[in-house]
């Protein structure tokens, strides 16, 4: 009885991390079946985040149209998705010059994707613009670029496809957004504002579709890194706020952030929200407790009067 009992512990352990690994293959087969001969519109598909995407869509056979601003770059990302996928499973990208900070341009692009494949399954709203300074360097100027890049482009974007979507009455348009579209960070007014326009836009169309069985899905990671790097311990002052601002800048990996927009994508979820426990809490806090989360916000502020700005 003494061995049956010790070998039950490390044999259930086995059989259940054997079952999640089983779990977890099957849910990204299904995963690629369900964009197979879709074609899937990524924005930004250039940057860290879209190019995962375009990796991952690209495995599942989906007809992808990846959108970036920079020519040379696209025809590196399309070299890198043809030499590594099978040709009998994948379908050949097509390429499209667009900077949706210059919305002229926007509605000839949809219409060329929709010349040419006639339809869009799954729209990728990706581009983002970001900027950090106090409110008071920043421009109008730079106001306005930073809501065409983040806002009103991807509503042009979204508006001059979603009559196509509405008419076949299917179609899924995906924006990727952040946590500053739930919450606002200090030294970053312009992006947070362009972020809740972006949050709030989707929400209400989300609802306005619904009943043409188009999906609206919302994906808000903290923030999106390259790799994993960590803030030395040496460099943080024991308080709340420094505490709070090292978690909160943990991003999610761009790997990790593409294989959940596909398993949004397969799932038709309508809001996902990728942070670790801090700041989910401070969103919580903002929402039940604004003055408590107003007054760990300001103490950073007086921390960081010195604050470096970025283009």
């Amino acid at each position: 009885m003494g061995v049956t009992a010790v070998l039950i512990l490390p044999l259930l352990l086995l059989g259940i991390s054997g079952l999640l690994f089983i779990y977890q293959e099957v849910s990204r087969l299904w995963s690629k079946s369900a964009v197979q001969n879709k074609v899937v519109v990524i924005t930004d598909a250039i940057s860290g985040l879209g190019k995962e995407c375009a990796r991952v869509f690209h495995t599942g056979g989906a007809r992808l149209v990846l959108c970036g601003k920079n020519w040379e770059r696209l025809e590196n990302l399309y070299d890198s998705l043809i030499s590594v996928a099978d040709p009998s499973k994948t379908f050949t990208p097509k390429l499209v010059l667009l900077d949706l900070s210059d919305i002229s341009c926007v509605q000839d692009v949809a219409k060329e994707v929709l010349d040419c494949y006639g339809c869009v399954d799954i729209l990728l709203n990706n581009a983002s613009v970001k900027i950090k300074g106090p409110a008071q360097k920043i421009s109008l100027e730079q106001d306005k670029k930073i809501m065409d890049a983040n806002y009103f482009g991807p509503i042009t974007l979204t508006k001059a496809l979603l009559p196509n979507m509405i008419s076949r009455r299917t179609g899924q348009i995906v924006l990727i957004n952040n946590i500053q579209g739930k919450l606002g960070i200090p030294f970053r007014t312009a992006y947070a504002a362009s972020k809740h326009a972006a949050l709030g836009f989707f929400d209400c169309l989300r609802a306005e579709v619904e009943e043409y069985d188009v999906v609206v899905s919302t994906v808000s990671p903290t923030f999106i890194r390259s790799y994993c790097v960590h803030p030395g311990q040496g460099n943080w002052e024991a308080s709340i706020w420094k505490f709070f601002f090292r978690k909160l800048t943990y991003g999610v990996h761009p790997v990790d952030l593409a294989e959940e927009v596909m398993r949004t994508v397969r799932r038709k979820k309508q809001e996902v929200f990728m942070a670790n426990p801090v700041p989910k809490a401070a969103v919580y806090l903002r929402t039940f407790c604004p003055e408590f989360f107003f007054a760990v916000v300001a103490c950073g502020v007086k921390d960081k009067l010195n604050v470096p700005e970025e283009g």
